[in-house]
C-alpha cells in the first residue's frame, strides 16, 4: 500500500519522463523528477511528512518485523543543508525523488496530454502526483513512485537545457556566416 500526495506548485529538477534511464551502470531504467519544494509551501511540505510517516507506520507493520530500523533512509531533504552551495536553485527548498519503472502521465496546465518533449524541462514549475512506501531491499527506506505531474509555468531552464524561445533568440545575432560560404 502507498500514501498518494498532490503537491502544490514545485519545481521539476532532473527530469527523465520522457526517456527512463538507469541511475547506476547496468541497473534498472527509470523514469525521475526531482521535486524542488519552496520551504514557504507549508501545505505540501506538511502533505509530504504526514505520507512519510503514514509510510513508516506500514512499513513497521508490513516490512520491518514490528520495528523501526535505524538508518531509515527518508526522502525529503533540505537544499539549504545538502545542495545549495553547489546547486543556487535549492536554496530555500526541500528536495526528494520521485521515480517510476512505467511511463508518468504528463499533463499541461489545462490537463491536456504533453506530448511535446520540449515543453518539460527541468526548471519549469508544476504539480506532483506521487506516492509514498516503505521497501526493504539492500537498504530500508521511503520510497517516491512518480505519478503523474502537471505543468504549470515556465522559468529559466537548469543546465544545457533549451527551450524554444531560447533557441529562436540564439539565432537573432547580426552574425550572418553565410556570406564566408559563397
Amino acid at each position: 500500500m502507498s500514501v498518494k500526495v498532490v503537491t502544490g506548485t514545485v519545481r521539476f529538477s532532473y527530469l527523465n519522463v520522457f526517456k527512463p534511464r538507469a541511475f547506476t551502470e547496468g541497473g534498472a531504467e527509470k523514469y525521475s523528477v526531482v521535486l524542488l519544494i519552496p520551504k514557504s509551501d507549508t501545505k505540501t511540505i506538511g502533505k509530504v511528512k504526514k505520507a512519510i510517516e503514514e509510510a513508516k507506520q506500514e512499513g513497521i507493520k508490513e516490512r520491518w518485523k514490528g520495528k523501526l530500523p535505524a538508518n531509515l533512509w527518508i526522502p525529503l531533504r533540505d537544499g539549504d543543508e545538502e545542495k545549495a552551495d553547489e546547486h543556487p536553485e535549492y536554496e530555500g527548498m526541500y528536495f526528494l525523488t520521485a521515480k517510476s519503472d512505467t511511463k508518468p502521465i504528463l499533463l499541461d496546465e489545462y490537463k491536456d496530454e504533453i506530448l511535446d518533449q520540449t515543453e518539460l524541462y527541468s526548471g519549469c514549475w508544476g504539480r506532483a502526483n506521487i506516492s509514498f512506501f516503505a521497501y526493504d531491499n539492500t537498504t530500508k527506506g521511503i520510497g517516491v513512485a512518480l505519478n503523474a505531474l502537471q505543468k504549470k509555468r515556465d522559468d529559466e531552464p537548469f543546465g544545457s537545457a533549451m527551450t524554444v524561445e531560447t533557441a529562436k533568440a540564439s539565432f537573432d545575432d547580426d552574425d550572418d556566416d553565410d556570406d564566408m560560404l559563397g
